[in-house]
């Protein structure tokens, strides 16, 4: 499971390292952050101690809300190429944390059905494997190399790396952190065909070493879950989207998003 306002203009540099700022718009007001949902697993909910599961039918009901409200979920990197360019006020990032089996065969069809691409944050070092990170359980199939080409082949979706094994990078030594981040991209990049843009950091855990570790990868992003003052490029807020989030919730989510989080540099 993958569970401060300044208003300093543009990007500065400390040393070598960048210090993303504020960006603001025409008008003078402040440019919030994209909003990118985090998802997991999409099936049977039954058993769900992590709450990482939504039914086929509550992702239905989801994206049809955002399709309503004029809004469509798109991959984390079509979202930050559109804002790039001035656009993309209508596009919210959706994103699938773990790579399970059961994306390509309930998640797929339903973000066909609105029109609606994501990214895919898989775990090249457990190739059809299953969720062992999880203690509780159930256990969930991994896609395999196979699902994963499917997946990347399907129109708008697009594959990140989670880290080769699903480890706490944090905690993680040099040499464990240089497999998990940029060998995994160029295992992923070699299945896909590819190059790989984005990482998303397993348990959402990150400090400046990680964010360093996946920029000197050469990935052009990194999805971290509540980042706090490391929020960049590199480390973008997401929100957690489950079953129990019903129309009333979601909209409550979108609002506080726009009002806690802080805003991104180029994002």
């Amino acid at each position: 499971m993958s569970v401060s306002a300044d208003s300093t203009h543009g990007t500065r540099r400390t040393g070598s390292r960048r210090t993303v700022g504020v960006r603001r718009t025409g008008t003078g007001s402040v440019d919030a952050a994209p909003w990118v949902a985090m998802y997991h697993s999409v099936g049977d909910c039954f058993d769900d101690p992590y709450r990482i599961t939504v039914s086929p039918d509550r992702l239905d009901h989801q994206l049809g809300w955002l399709r309503r409200r004029g809004l469509r979920g798109v991959s984390v990197s079509e979202l930050l190429a559109a804002r790039a360019g001035g656009a993309g006020r209508d596009l919210v990032g959706l994103t699938f944390d773990d790579g399970y089996a059961d994306f390509v065969e309930a998640a797929l069809p339903v973000l066909r059905r609105h029109d609606c691409g994501a990214t895919l944050f898989v775990l090249p070092g457990r190739l059809a494997g299953e969720n062992a990170w999880d203690p509780l359980g159930p256990r969930k199939r991994l896609l395999d190399q196979r699902g994963i080409r499917l997946a990347a082949a399907s129109e708008g979706i697009e594959i990140g790396s989670h880290g080769l094994t699903h480890v706490d990078l944090t905690r993680a030594d040099d040499a464990l952190l240089h497999a998990e981040v940029a060998e995994s991209r160029a295992v992923l990049s070699e299945l896909i065909g590819a190059h790989v843009q984005g990482f998303c950091y397993p348990y959402g855990t990150v400090d400046q070493r990680v964010v360093d570790a996946v920029r000197d990868a050469g990935y052009t992003y990194g999805c971290a879950i509540d980042p706090g003052p490391l929020t960049g490029p590199y480390a973008l807020p997401r929100v957690h989207i489950g079953q129990n989030d019903s129309s009333v919730r979601l909209l409550l989510k979108l609002k506080l998003h726009r009002l806690r989080r802080r805003p991104v540099e180029g994002a």
